[in-house]
């Protein structure tokens, strides 16, 4: 089936969203999403118990699915097992998990592996002690290290931006040649420079997360809408996004949001057309 042809290809980037826009499973989205996107976010958060990970014939229709629709993917690596965990046996455990999903997976040839590479609360709160840091980022290396001994190609693991800081990860990115997940959100969220996070590191991005962030004086709530975010920020966003050639993922997670954000992006980039837009309406 082919994808829509547009008037009008200002966007060089390939624009994704996430495989769980409708609350169902991961099949299913695909199914409704494959024709208006050019890839999807794989969202493999959990990996426990093992029947909660697609099986092999899954994989075979999602192989499928990416034929019909001229669809790539990548994978969002799980979230409940930790590089960086005190505990070594832990870490080794979360070594063989991610892993056995990039195994599980390979038949996609997927984009990129976005990794989560967790600090703890306490290191968080006091990052100038150099003490913990330090101890932190030793068990990191490691564990990266663990990791891309397996893996021929490194910059097929793209490390997220988070909560805090992405300078504490600065010399295990170009130690180990690993890429780069800019998650927008988090940056703006956290009051981090997103435009000197990106300019620092745009040569090894190879995906940004996008999606809304909604101040309000009670809280800070981020993976929701575009429109949601202050015109201030969405104008440094848009200044990334119009040389960026990588894969952009609206990283929300229901259809109101998804449609919203689609609505601001087609106002800046005229090839997201309005039928895009639309989309759920020409799901049949």
């Amino acid at each position: 089936m082919a994808k829509p042809s547009y008037e009008e290809l200002e966007k060089k980037f390939k624009l994704g969203t996430t495989s769980f826009i409708f609350p169902d499973h991961i099949i299913p989205n695909v199914k409704k999403l494959g024709l208006f996107f050019d890839e999807i976010e794989l969202l493999i958060f959990e990996s426990r118990p093992a029947e909660v990970l697609p099986s092999k014939k899954d994989v075979k229709e999602l192989l499928y699915l990416s034929q019909k629709f001229d669809l790539t993917y990548n994978i969002h690596l799980p979230i409940d097992v930790s590089l960086t965990h005190e505990s070594l046996v832990n870490r080794q455990k979360a070594r063989d998990t991610i892993l056995a999903v990039i195994d599980l997976f390979a038949p996609l040839n997927p984009t990129t592996h976005t990794l989560h590479l967790d600090m703890p609360p306490d290191v968080k709160k006091n990052i100038e002690n150099q003490k913990k840091l330090k101890n932190w980022e030793e068990k990191t290396r490691q564990s990266l290290g663990a990791l891309i001994s397996d893996i021929s190609n490194p910059g097929i693991i793209s490390i997220e931006t988070l909560d805090y800081p992405f300078s504490c990860l600065e010399t295990l990115v170009e130690e180990f040649k690993v890429s780069v997940c800019i998650d927008a959100g988090h940056q703006i969220k956290y009051g981090h420079n997103l435009l000197e996070t990106f300019e620092k590191h745009k040569f090894r991005t190879s995906i940004i997360h996008l999606h809304g962030v909604a101040f309000s004086e009670q809280n800070i709530k981020d993976h929701t809408a575009l429109d949601k975010l202050p015109k201030e920020y969405f104008r440094q966003v848009q200044t990334i996004l119009e040389d960026f050639t990588g894969v952009v993922s609206l990283e929300v997670f229901n259809l109101e949001n998804l449609n919203r954000s689609l609505r601001v992006l087609s106002k800046v980039f005229k090839n997201i057309a309005p039928m895009i837009v639309n989309f759920p309406n020409r799901i049949s």
